[in-house]
């Protein structure tokens, strides 16, 4: 008999590389637009394995009634684990697995892409010229050869991003409490402290997981220890900044350009369209009107190839799940 799966906060894009994989036919999907919450973990009944994505919330309530409903797995779409409460999981005995390595390229490129155009002012251009307005005035940006890149993270994503910066001859540092000193001598990286970081970069990447150490990694404390027009790109999650800091440093004119594919109070926002609705969320109402400020919602995994590995990665667990073999190498929380 196949297993019954419950995929939420389902998009068009979720549902076609699911139903492509590999053994998808073994399966009995049930896909669902709405997040997974304690709210809605009702609707899970019936179901072996719940499909999550980074805004569901699995907290221990939606864990008990999860347990409560005959649910085993908890599959992720996705790297990050942080709205997960891995604890009750264990209490519980629900597996959790995720997809640890979807494509580092597809985020790192994402990164590069947005300080480009956040530095040359792609975005205020493509629109100037589409209103027939061909003046350069305000669009200039500056050389990246040369700059020093700061890299907070160094993982699988933290790495690929470095290399390509190192492609445009930029001198990058980096930060880990883990850091990989071969990788970075082959690279021409040099792994300093925080603070040095902070200091010295005229670009910051953040490459980093989302816990209790890093909340609010970039805050007033260390907004101010940053270089006078230092350009903040974060395509890793949301709550590493303090989003009311950063907006007193844009204002100050302390910070000169930040582009980010992740906000810290994304959930409800990024994924939906708003367009025809008053944006409740004054912080992010604010920064959109802020000319050195460039959003992306949350589209750095978007590519073809990191799709297919993520349908891949979830469909082999759940298969696997069915038949009582191992999970994945390196998916089990």
């Amino acid at each position: 008999m196949s297993l019954k799966v419950s995929v939420y906060d389902t998009k068009p894009y979720d549902r076609e590389h699911l139903l492509a994989s590999e053994n998808a036919d073994k399966i009995e999907w049930r896909f669902l637009e709405f997040r997974l919450t304690d709210e809605t973990a009702q609707s899970a009944t019936g179901s072996d394995v719940v499909c999550v994505f980074v805004n569901d919330k699995i907290d221990r309530a939606c864990m008990t009634s999860l347990k409560n409903q005959g649910v085993r797995l908890i599959a992720l779409r996705c790297a990050g684990f942080n709205n997960v409460d891995l604890q009750a999981a264990k209490e519980l005995s629900i597996s959790v697995v995720r997809v640890p390595a979807y494509s580092p390229n597809a985020v790192a490129e994402h990164t590069v892409g947005l300080l480009l155009a956040v530095n040359r002012k792609l975005h205020r251009a493509y629109n100037r010229v589409r209103e027939q307005n061909f003046s350069l005035r305000g669009l200039v940006g500056f050389d990246l050869a040369h700059k020093t890149v700061g890299i907070i993270g160094t993982g699988r994503i933290g790495k690929v991003t470095a290399k390509i910066f190192r492609g445009f001859d930029c001198n990058v540092i980096a930060f880990d409490e883990y850091p990989s000193p071969e990788w970075a001598s082959s690279n021409g990286i040099e792994y300093v402290s925080m603070e040095s970081l902070l200091k010295q970069s005229d670009i910051i990447s953040l490459h980093t997981p989302l816990n209790k150490a890093t909340h609010h990694l970039l805050n007033d404390t260390t907004l101010a220890l940053t270089k006078p027009g230092v350009t903040i790109v974060n395509t890793s999650r949301g709550k590493l900044i303090d989003t009311s800091s950063l907006i007193r440093f844009l204002k100050s004119g302390h910070v000169g350009g930040v582009a980010l594919d992740v906000y810290e109070e994304e959930e409800g926002i990024f994924f939906e369209d708003l367009s025809g609705e008053i944006l409740q969320d004054d912080e992010l109402a604010l920064l959109l009107t802020f000319p050195n400020v460039l959003l992306t919602a949350h589209q750095a995994f978007l590519t073809e190839e990191a799709l297919s590995e993520i349908a891949r990665v979830t469909t082999t667990n759940i298969i696997r799940l069915a038949s009582q073999e191992p999970f994945l190498e390196d998916t089990t929380l």
